[in-house]
């Protein structure tokens, strides 16, 4: 006999009203949600040129052949029990080793936190750093920074970015806030945008750093940290250059977390493998937080990843070819709608810097984001992720474009169809790299 439980759970709304105020004004994923929709319709044969999921095809990007290897071999060597809370050994000096080559920075063991992925660290940074009613400064759009502040009670000081500015915050826009602020958050490249930011600006916001700390030195106000989100780093094209504050600016080091992760720069996001640096007394507490939530990563692809980051050989092969393919893409997209923004239809966009993304924007009157997100989607079968999805309130027209889950094919059959549905208009024609666009695709 089965018991059948389908009738015996009420309604939703009675159901909502017995959870926690924390539950019932959480907020799901934006981006997971357009996800699901644009699955729906895959599912039902619809084509669809998918720019939305922040993630890999692995038929396009496949893992690393020696990390797939060393998986494999890790699982039947044993390695299906707990690991250490706060990392394996082993992969906690792997990455020591890997950004003292790599970035020519040396932290200490000590400072290395391992965890599954770099959400869970990020999540762990506002809870570690904050209290409630804290004040979180960060740059909009940008990914999740909203709701971990909500997740965290902390107060939320977004600070709305443009493309004039590469969709970074610029010292002037950070300088009010410093007074008050516990937390800054910078992650380059950024998404969604796909920008890098700059090293003198990254190197000023750094510098105000130490200052506003040095400021309250005695005062018995709680120090000013900043998060550095560098997830992307080892893609970056073009004349664009990654570097870290803690590289530019070795005084903020004592302030400064870095996060980090084998998901994004080797297509591992299913591997969940993170690491994050910072001051050793921190990764202590923030270890002892994050091991209540289980967020660890497993053992075999912690083995598998530490012998990765020492193979160099392995390293430039992979990124040689992932970065080559990324960035084929990118520059599809990005010279396509260069193309149609110069015959004068009503885009714009810019130059592939990092990452996976392309930030596009589709400037049509009167419309909201939402619905031009629709005329490209059922007009067009392009999917797209609105900068609303990251914290943006502005209807600018904005959207992230990602390309780890499409094929060239796809993209080049795709650009015709916007041509079919866009309005065009001589009067729009433009250059790029006019006055008017130098800046964004610089």
């Amino acid at each position: 006999m089965v018991l059948d439980l389908t009738t015996r759970f009420g309604s939703d709304d009675a159901a909502a009203a017995s959870l926690s105020e924390l539950a019932r004004g959480a907020v799901g994923s934006e981006i997971l949600k357009i996800a699901s929709e644009i699955r729906a319709l895959t599912a039902r044969g619809v084509a669809i040129c998918n720019l939305t999921v922040g993630d890999f095809d692995p038929q396009l990007f496949p893992l690393p052949p020696s990390l797939l290897a060393g998986t494999k071999a890790a699982l039947d060597a044993g390695h299906t029990n707990y690991p250490p809370s706060d990392g394996v050994l082993a992969l906690r000096e792997a990455v020591a080793r890997f950004y003292e080559r790599e970035l020519g920075i040396k932290y200490p063991v000590e400072s290395v936190l391992i965890q599954g992925g770099a959400r869970p660290l990020l999540y762990g940074a506002y809870r570690t750093l904050l209290d409630p009613g804290d004040v979180a400064v960060y740059p909009v759009p940008s990914w999740n920074n909203n709701h971990y502040t909500y997740l965290s009670g902390a107060r939320a000081v977004p600070l709305p970015v443009a493309a004039e500015s590469n969709f970074f915050p610029t010292p002037e826009q950070i300088r009010p806030h410093l007074g008050v602020a516990r937390l800054l958050l910078i992650n380059s490249p950024l998404n969604p945008t796909g920008t890098v930011i700059a090293p003198e600006a990254l190197r000023a916001i750094a510098e105000m750093v130490v200052a506003e700390n040095a400021r309250r030195s005695g005062t018995g106000q709680k120090g000013l940290w900043l998060v550095y989100d560098q997830v992307y780093w080892q893609l970056t094209f073009g004349s664009a250059r990654h570097t870290t504050p803690v590289a530019l600016c070795p005084e903020v080091a004592p302030f400064t977390i870095i996060l980090d992760a084998a998901s994004k720069s080797f297509a591992a996001t299913g591997l969940r493998v993170g690491w994050g640096l910072m001051p050793p007394a921190v990764r202590q507490r923030m270890a002892s937080v994050l091991g209540h939530v289980g967020a660890w990563a497993p053992k075999a692809e912690q083995v598998a990843v530490a012998e990765l980051l020492d193979d160099d050989a392995a390293l430039r092969r992979h990124h040689a070819s992932m970065g080559a393919a990324v960035k084929q893409r990118l520059d599809l997209l990005s010279d396509g709608f260069a193309e149609l923004q110069r015959e004068g239809y009503p885009v714009e966009t810019l130059a592939p810097q990092g990452a996976i993304y392309l930030a596009v924007r589709v400037a049509l009157p009167g419309r909201t984001n939402e619905e031009t997100r629709r005329l490209l989607l059922d007009g067009a079968g392009v999917a797209v992720v609105p900068f609303q999805a990251f914290g943006l309130m502005e209807e600018s027209g904005w959207f992230r474009l990602s390309v780890g889950a499409v094929s060239i094919a796809d993209i080049h059959a795709a650009l015709p169809r916007l041509r079919k549905i866009l309005p065009c208009s001589p009067a729009l024609a433009r250059t790029p790299g006019t006055p008017a666009t130098e800046a964004r695709t610089r």
